[in-house]
């Protein structure tokens, strides 16, 4: 809102100051700042909220160390994340940029399914809460809306490169921001649909879904829509249920969020300038660069939520901040065509999400086999393995959040590592 409106006093007034707001760096700062302020002071409000509606997480019995100590902790802290980061998104971003809408949608979507399996927890008093063939529902419907705004709708397109075209810099003062608009030279002015993506340490790293379609005779690719949709559904549903999984122990699920969608921000705006674009020969990717706004905002929001969330928690996120965070990262990783680096960005979700998966497989495995389940992990998922070896919360926690520095630095190197 924000932006139309400086952007009209700029034109009309020629207001001082006012042309700020046409810079991406401009507006990515002042989201993360307002994201934090609006962290730090509406957390206390909401937290203080949820105590007096006791609106308290039950904990089950683990047998794990401090756990008790966890009983009646609020929950319901995803309300926090999810105000701080939509609320600098409307002040800063151009609302009608398609990608802005896409992230809009994802976030609210998956916070409400979240926020009603923690209301079933809460106040109708069942641990289950929202069952799970519900959650997959409502993933899977957000992977369809996704996935079919992103395939059909015109403002979702790629820019060809012109093979031979260079950029000249005088010297080295250059700013980025304005020469974006200008060096057209870079590649051709048309804009064209395409399914491509990025593969991660291929020289010529772009692989087209469309391509699947014609392993089974689909030379047209009229079935290709049906294929980019799936793979939509299946990396949303992934990573929703994997930072819902992580969101174990105090700060592990906020802190790597955070890791994470700095490593996207650093993506979504070289694939959204030409000049970085055509330096890292990657896909350049018109009106993307406004994704490094929202994800300002979120990444704001999610070390904001760390002062009451890391350890003693004062609140957890529960479903409504998890699921929302997941489905959020998912769809920002498919949006700048990058969804196959998940499995190294988001490298702890993926190996929390696994150890579940390993565990009840070898547990069934065995107990048909041997007529008693065994178990490779002391306790799934992995951060409840640890405890059970005796680690405390934080120094797991310190320490996942090492490896995801180290996954989003590896990430960001692929960038040239080919």
């Amino acid at each position: 809102m924000l932006y139309y409106l400086f952007e009209y006093l700029d034109k009309s007034f020629d207001l001082p100051g006012a042309g700020l707001f046409r810079y991406l760096s401009f507006r990515a700062a002042m989201a993360i700042i307002v994201s934090l302020f609006i962290t730090l002071i509406l957390g206390k409000g909401i937290i203080r909220m949820l105590l007096n509606k006791q609106v308290g997480e039950t904990i089950r019995d683990l047998g794990l160390e401090g756990q008790q100590k966890k009983q009646g902790t609020p929950t319901m802290g995803g309300l926090i994340i999810l105000s701080a980061i939509l609320i600098p998104v409307l002040l800063f971003t151009k609302l009608h940029n398609i990608y802005i809408i896409i992230m809009i949608l994802s976030a609210i979507w998956l916070g409400i399914i979240g926020f009603i399996d923690d209301y079933i927890k809460v106040f109708k008093k069942d641990k289950k809460g929202l069952a799970g063939k519900f959650k997959v529902i409502g993933q899977v419907g957000l992977g369809i809306i996704i996935g079919s705004l992103l395939y059909f709708n015109d403002d979702v397109v790629v820019r060809e490169r012109m093979e031979g075209q260079k950029i000249t810099m005088n010297n080295h003062t250059t700013i980025i921001d304005e020469i974006q608009a200008s060096e057209n030279t870079l590649y051709s002015s048309e804009d064209r649909k395409s399914t491509a993506t990025t593969i991660p340490f291929m020289k010529n790293n772009e692989f087209d879904y469309a391509k699947i379609g014609s392993w089974f005779g689909d030379t047209t690719g009229k079935f290709t829509w049906v294929i980019f949709v799936l793979v939509v559904i299946l990396i949303v549903t992934a990573v929703s249920n994997g930072a819902n999984i992580t969101d174990g122990i105090d700060g592990l699920a906020t802190g790597t969020s955070a890791i994470i969608g700095t490593t996207l921000a650093i993506f979504a705006y070289v694939s959204g300038n030409m000049v970085f674009a055509n330096y890292l020969n990657i896909m350049y990717i018109p009106n993307a660069g406004e994704l490094m706004v929202f994800m300002s905002a979120f990444v704001g929001a999610c070390v904001g939520f760390l002062w009451f969330n890391a350890y003693p928690a004062q609140v957890f996120m529960g479903d409504t901040g998890s699921l929302a965070l997941g489905g959020i990262i998912a769809v920002f990783a498919i949006a700048i065509r990058k969804e196959l680096l998940i499995p190294i960005i988001c490298g702890i979700f993926l190996v929390e999400n696994l150890s579940v998966m390993v565990q009840v497989s070898y547990f069934k495995y065995t107990k048909k086999k041997y007529g008693e389940g065994r178990r490779i992990f002391k306790m799934s998922p992995l951060h409840h393995h640890y405890q059970k070896l005796g680690y405390h919360e934080s120094k797991i926690v310190t320490r996942f959040w090492i490896v995801g520095i180290m996954l989003a630095v590896l990430s960001v190197v692929t960038l040239k590592l080919r």
